[in-house]
């Protein structure tokens, strides 16, 4: 008998381990928590379906962010159905709060190629996907019928309107004939402000990328030299973000030179970057789904000419003024927000310094000053709302003047801890331009 208990559990626990993917995952109760708030938040029924593996995604599928923020499985799995609990009406009975997670049949032929799967007969998968109960994805239908048969069907799901973009379009499409009464609601905006808030196993996470993207640009400081090629410095970020647990790019590296640093999202990175010039390195690793995003810009001699240095300081000074001027419940990004961190880094920059022509250089800082970072590297949020405790989000002020071959980005990573502190996560990275030239002569 113990022998046995011994297999069921080595069972589980293998299972786990591969249907997780290797991820570092929060506790199943972390995800059940999301799913009962979306439940309030709804006046029907919730249903999402996974991202799907196609044969070009064998070795490079990502889970769906609003699928994985409620369920925690990065697999493409099937779907979930999320009932909100309804009180007793007339002869309709009180329904309890229900979710069921829908897996699809095993496949041992697609197994070969893709590894072993958890089925939905596996009596273990409640306890290893969190959900109170698990089916067969093709009893989707059946189950789903059950909550509208009453009233007026509410469903919500990923688009407003079944549209070919929407995961759920075809699996969802018996429901045209079959219930002719339902009407689709978009999910996706309360998802949205459920994700604007992350819990505490969430910021420990997004710390991570953070640590082994910090790691990567100090990587970057001793490699940065004349002659080297862009790409060089892509890959090895990518390989010291990698080996430190990270599992991709937060998104496209921007490694830009000369006139390249001037160009927001260049993407080339093959340039062989020249003495005198400036790089500017905006690149992050992904921790277990969760984004980082930092930018640092470098003289690639080790030493900033003087216009480099006076451009470097003053938008290094108008993310300072911003994180001076950052207000708990108060503060935004909007540019017509009386409490715009946007317009407190606008101003400063307005106000020190010229270009070549003795204008002002707020017109060479054309880009937003930041955005919320999560599962997604833009992640979603509302921002109209202030910025508050549990957010995180990036202050990234810039300066890009084409004539003069000097794009010059600053970007941190930034928590609002529970007391409305500002907490700067990737601190670590020193960003004084005299800092800046030491780490860069090894000293």
């Amino acid at each position: 008998m113990r022998k046995l208990r011994l297999a069921s559990l080595i069972s589980i626990v293998l299972l786990f381990s591969i249907f997780s993917a290797a991820l570092e995952r929060q506790p199943n109760s972390d995800y059940r928590a999301r799913r009962e708030a979306l439940a309030k938040k709804v006046n029907g029924v919730v249903v999402l379906f996974s991202k799907t593996e196609r044969p070009s995604d064998l070795y490079t599928f990502r889970q769906d962010d609003n699928f994985y923020y409620l369920t925690g499985q990065s697999e493409p799995v099937g779907a979930l159905l999320i009932a909100s609990a309804t009180e007793a009406k007339g002869d309709t009975p009180a329904r309890p709060y229900t979710e069921i997670f829908f897996l699809p049949a095993r496949n041992m032929t697609q197994e070969k190629w893709t590894g072993p799967k958890l089925g939905p007969e596996n009596p273990d998968a409640p306890k290893i996907t969190g959900f109170d109960q698990v089916e067969d994805l093709a009893k989707l239908p059946e189950e789903l019928e059950k909550f509208l048969a009453v009233g007026r069907p509410q469903v919500y799901t990923d688009v407003a309107t079944q549209s070919a973009e929407s995961m759920s379009a075809e699996p969802l499409a018996f429901l045209k004939t079959q219930n002719p009464y339902v009407m689709f609601s978009d999910v996706r905006p309360m998802i949205s402000s459920l994700r604007t808030t992350k819990d505490a196993g969430e910021i420990t996470l997004i710390r991570k990328a953070v640590d082994a993207s910090v790691a990567a640009h100090f990587a970057a400081f001793n490699a940065v030299k004349p002659g080297v090629n862009e790409h060089q410095i892509e890959v090895l970020m990518e390989y010291e973000w990698g080996k430190r647990g990270c599992e991709r790019v937060a998104y496209a590296p921007i490694v830009g030179s000369g006139i390249n640093s001037t160009v927001l999202h260049y993407s080339a990175d093959d340039q062989v970057m020249q003495s005198g010039d400036v790089v500017a390195i905006d690149a992050a690793g992904e921790y277990s789904m969760y984004a980082s995003d930092i930018t640092r810009t470098l003289p690639i001699n080790g030493h900033f000419t003087p216009r480099q240095r006076e451009i470097y300081d003053i938008v290094l000074g108008a993310q300072q003024a911003a994180e001076v001027a950052f207000v708990s419940g108060k503060s935004t990004m909007r540019r017509d927000d009386p409490n715009s961190l946007q317009k407190v880094a606008y101003d400063y920059i307005n106000t020190h310094g010229k270009d070549l022509h003795g204008e002002p250089l707020g017109k060479y800082f054309i880009h937003g000053l930041g955005h919320s970072v999560g599962l997604n590297v833009h992640d979603s949020t509302d921002y109209s709302v202030p910025f508050g405790p549990g957010q995180v989000f990036t202050i990234e002020p810039g300066i890009y003047i084409p004539e003069e071959k000097i794009g010059v980005r600053i970007e941190d990573d930034y928590w609002v801890d529970p007391d409305g502190k500002l907490v700067k996560l990737s601190g670590a990275l020193p960003s004084k331009a005299e800092e800046v030239e030491r780490l860069m002569a090894g000293k």
